[in-house]
């Protein structure tokens, strides 16, 4: 099959733009700043693709696409936001050193994001293309899964353009993930005078996270952990209420669906305390067969164009790729910036991976353009 070796442009101008975009600041629960993260994508977009893309504002956020064409082939999946706060860039400053670019939200993700806008650019027909790009990413996007889900409906592939596993490894698993609220009520009673008379909401709250914890399966790969905890009032009254998260991360939507049943029937433990449950799935699993086929195109391709052999790797955080592939859409993620440090201090990427990358970003998304409808 003719593949594309996609002239994306010299690095020097793939760096003024990132740099353009990580200094505007983009926090996800910062409406403000987002909608001027997404004018300044938008305005990169402008002179690199030559149109205006659709801004599409829900409950506040803004999200940027652009199609090209009557129908979705490919869809490229980014986000803007990042979980860097307003004033980030005073201590951790745009910088290019010794071939290590870093900045708040580089790796995580802008420099994917700027790939996609020039794999794009670089192609040779864009009919069949769709750029979605998001602004509630790191927020688990609330306002965005119904637009990516809409997106994605009847495309061949979705690439998704978060940062790559350690090495440069594309994500070809992702844990689902669900987020469970688990409250009790029980009763006052003054701690010293007549406890007896109290139901102890912090007792129960104990015996429910030793039932919720005992849901995991190491074996499978299901981790079932109760994070944040709060009870009671004052330190001499027997607690009257309190509550507890708890995340969970699965491997396959079989897992996610027992622990959730499992989930939706504790019961108390102490006579008079009631137990109540909310949240649920936040994000199907993206499983070995969603990907699978789209990394086996990648691997051959990076042959093609001399790249280093490429590794897959299953990873325990979710991305917006879940969605994708919960809706039985090939999807492969993990393509962006090769680095490391996402969310944290050390954040960075590796500049000389950049132009390869994209190029390998550009080269797939031609090959499933060329596909056609066989």
């Amino acid at each position: 099959m003719t593949i594309v070796h996609t002239d994306v442009a010299a690095p020097a101008v793939m760096i003024d733009h990132i740099r353009r975009l990580v200094e505007c600041e983009s926090p996800s629960a910062d409406s403000a700043a987002v909608a001027r993260s997404a004018e300044e994508v938008a305005a990169l977009g402008v002179e690199l693709l030559g149109v205006e893309p659709e801004r599409l504002v829900i409950d506040g956020t803004t999200h940027l696409r652009w199609r090209f064409g009557d129908a979705t082939r490919v869809l490229l999946l980014t986000h803007h936001d990042t979980v860097w706060p307003i004033g980030s860039l005073t201590t951790h400053p745009f910088a290019v050193r010794e071939g290590v670019l870093t900045g708040p939200g580089s790796f995580d993700m802008k420099v994917g994001l700027v790939m996609v806008l020039h794999a794009v650019a670089a192609l040779p027909d864009r009919d069949g293309v769709t750029i979605l790009v998001t602004g509630d990413e790191e927020l688990g996007s609330p306002s965005s899964r119904a637009l990516i889900e809409s997106e994605a409906a009847g495309a061949r592939a979705v690439f998704v353009t978060e940062a790559s596993g350690d090495g440069g490894a594309l994500k070809i698993e992702r844990k689902g993930t669900s987020i469970y609220e688990v409250r009790v009520t029980g009763r006052a009673a003054h701690a010293g005078l007549e406890p007896e008379k109290g139901v102890n909401a912090t007792l129960e709250l104990a015996h429910q996270a030793l039932a919720v914890a005992a849901l995991a399966d190491a074996v499978l790969g299901t981790t079932v952990t109760p994070t944040v905890i709060g009870a009671g009032t004052t330190t001499n009254t027997v607690p009257a209420s309190g509550s507890f998260v708890v995340d969970v991360r699965v491997c396959t939507i079989a897992e996610q669906e027992r622990v959730d049943a499992a989930m939706r029937v504790l019961t108390a433990v102490l006579p008079g305390a009631v137990v109540s449950v909310e949240g649920g799935p936040n994000r199907p699993p993206l499983e070995p067969a969603a990907s699978s086929a789209l990394f086996d195109r990648a691997q051959s391709i990076a042959s093609r164009l001399g790249l280093e052999p490429l590794v897959g790797v299953a990873v325990g955080g979710a991305s917006d790729g879940n969605f994708t592939a919960g809706l039985g859409v090939q999807t492969l993620d993990g393509l962006g910036a090769v680095g490391g440090g996402a969310h944290a201090d050390d954040e960075h990427v590796l500049v000389d991976a950049i132009a390869p990358r994209t190029a390998l970003l550009g080269a797939l998304i031609f090959e499933l353009l060329e596909q056609g409808d066989s």
